[in-house]
């Protein structure tokens, strides 16, 4: 077959075939146009799962009439002009394919009225065949409907799934842009049933109540606030409690610059932040948000534009993780998980005594520059918790409970503590920082030979560094060969060779050396579990106040090192009620 241009038709069709995957692929196309026209109401109504109907409309600065045609056509856009542009995308969509994809494989109609028209105006693209142009009543903005998504491609429609599943996925793309958008209005109506009304959250408190219509009450109850800027980086949001982790992923909501991603960088440096306050195979839940200069930043880097790629992944990495990790290390007295009401049979109890609010500090190290760190909107700790005097915040120790629990008394009430989740955490803690400051060397008898790939050892210079902070003597003895000479003495008895396969790996794809700590943590976590004190080991009351003194000055020690609590508090308020006193 000799080369020859293809169709028009038949070129908007290929194209369709990376932006119209489903119909979600067509709403998230037209949401993101209308967000970029300065929508603050967008609503949107759905039909057999958007097969057979798409109707977007929204009050942004709508299209000039004359340009209508112009915006059927491929390549054309009003967000992006030279170069320059495409190396600071400031918008959701910039790429003009979006409109002439959807009118190749679909019925479409666009109604719009831009803002100073005294007329709207309408156009219709079918299968490809774009109308006349045509007056509309249509009000300011603009109204999209797509009928029959594929009817002229049958081979499309037939992979389509089933009308639940894709309804599916059309709310849960709403859902993420309500989250990214709190001064946008958003409805979704499915044959005229509400499925999603997310008024405008210009509050905080308002902002709260969508973030709970969405992810859930009990995770923005818990959830941990957070803020930290570095230069022209910001990166915000709300984590959730270690202790509320999920089996899957479901919960997790990043955005970089107001666009929702999936990238495996970000996703990563968060989940790193929560390693050691995380059962193995949990999944964190949270909110986050990372602004940065657009030129940071290329959105250019995927079809439909989810996967993104950053300009310095490892600082940017390296920022994330190290805020997440300190927004979580909290000490004691901090942040523990208060005896729930329902848990004691007490009716009627409001509030919870022990939500703190906290200012973190700056971690030293920071790879971008000097940072500040503000946790939005906290809520008072108990004071008299917080202040005691003597012998410290976790009050001093009266019994132990069946071989398990510690029960002090502090000003505020009864201090009940896990002593085998409590003295784990504690000696992780001091094992990690006797671990970092000048690891103990353990020089092997013979060199463990690694075998790795031949452009993993030729770059293992640039990695070498890393390996050495942390007390590992590694040469290179030839192509896709590593000799390891000497480990820290703490993972003497450990093969070494996964450990620098896996380093080595996530070097590579520009992770962040703090890879290498977590796997070297990991151990350390293993032996201060096997360490820590036993269930039916009887303590006594100096060993008990030794421990909780401990506590006070260990960093995380409001769980151990899998993310359970280490102790609560109920509160003489909570007593009092639980035998009706003062009633």
């Amino acid at each position: 077959m000799p080369i020859r241009l293809l169709p028009s038709a038949l070129v908007d069709q290929i194209a369709a075939g990376e932006v119209v995957e489903r119909p979600a692929s067509l709403v998230k196309e037209l949401v993101e146009n209308a967000l970029d026209a300065g929508a603050r109401s967008i609503d949107i109504d759905i039909e057999a799962g958007g097969a057979r109907l798409v109707r977007i409309l929204d009050d942004g600065h709508g299209i000039p009439a004359e340009e209508l045609p112009l915006a059927v056509q491929r390549h054309a856009t009003s967000k992006i002009g030279n170069l320059h542009d495409l190396a600071a995308i400031r918008t959701l969509g910039f790429r003009g394919e979006a409109l002439p994809s959807i009118g190749s494989v679909a019925r479409l109609r666009i109604a719009t009225r831009a803002v100073g028209s005294s007329q709207g105006a309408e156009i219709r693209v079918e299968g490809g065949d774009i109308s006349p142009l045509a007056p509309s009543p249509q009000p300011r903005g603009t109204l999209v409907e797509v009928r029959d998504l594929f009817y002229n491609v049958p081979a499309r429609r037939k992979f389509l799934r089933t009308e639940s599943t894709e309804l599916g996925h059309i709310a849960r793309l709403v859902e993420r842009f309500a989250l990214a958008r709190f001064d946008v209005a958003f409805r979704l109506r499915h044959e005229g049933r509400l499925l999603l009304d997310a008024p405008l959250a210009t509050t905080p408190e308002a902002q709260r109540t969508r973030i709970a219509s969405i992810m859930g009450e009990p995770f923005i109850a818990e959830a941990l606030p957070f803020e930290r800027q570095s230069g022209s980086v910001t990166f915000w949001g709300w984590l959730g409690q270690p202790h509320a982790s999920r089996a899957s992923s479901d919960q997790q909501f990043a955005y970089v610059n107001g666009r929702a991603v999936r990238d495996r960088m970000l996703a990563g440096a968060v989940r790193l932040g929560y390693r050691d306050v995380l059962y193995h195979g949990r999944q964190p839940a949270y909110l986050v948000y990372l602004e940065l200069d657009p030129q940071w930043v290329d959105v250019n880097a995927h079809p439909q534009k989810l996967e993104v790629r950053f300009r310095d992944v490892r600082q940017i990495h390296d920022f994330v993780f190290r805020t997440v990790h300190d927004a979580l290390g909290v000490g004691a007295g901090v942040a523990a998980p208060t005896a729930r009401t329902a848990t004691l049979g007490v009716e009627g109890l409001q509030g919870n005594p022990l939500q703190s609010g906290f200012d973190l500090p700056a971690s030293s190290g920071d790879s971008i520059s000097a940072m500040s760190v503000s946790v939005a909107e906290p809520t008072p700790v108990l004071p008299s918790v917080m202040s005691s005097t003597a012998p410290g915040s976790l009050g001093t120790a009266l019994a132990q409970l069946h071989g398990t629990y510690i029960l002090a008394q502090s000003e505020t009430g009864l201090i009940l503590v896990d002593a085998h989740a409590a003295h784990e955490r504690v000696l992780y803690e001091r094992m990690k920082r006797d671990f970092g400051d000048s690891p103990a060397v353990q020089h092997l008898l013979e060199p463990r030979v690694v075998d790795v790939a031949a452009h993993e050892s030729e770059s293992f210079d640039a990695h070498a560094e890393d390996f050495a902070r942390a007390g590992f003597e590694i040469d290179v003895i030839g192509p896709g060969r590593l000799a390891v000479r000497a480990v820290p003495a703490l993972l003497a008895q450990v093969d070494p060779a996964p450990l620098v396969r896996e380093v080595l790996k996530d070097l590579r794809d520009d992770r962040g050396s703090h890879h290498l700590e977590a796997a070297a943590h990991v151990l350390l976590g293993n032996i201060a579990c096997r360490s820590a004190i036993r269930a039916n080991r009887k303590l006594t009351l100096p060993e008990m106040n030794a421990l909780l003194r401990d506590m006070e000055h260990t960093e995380r020690a409001g769980q151990c090192n899998h993310g359970r609590p280490t102790w609560t508090v109920l509160s003489l308020e909570q007593l009092d009620q639980l035998f009706l006193r003062g009633r």
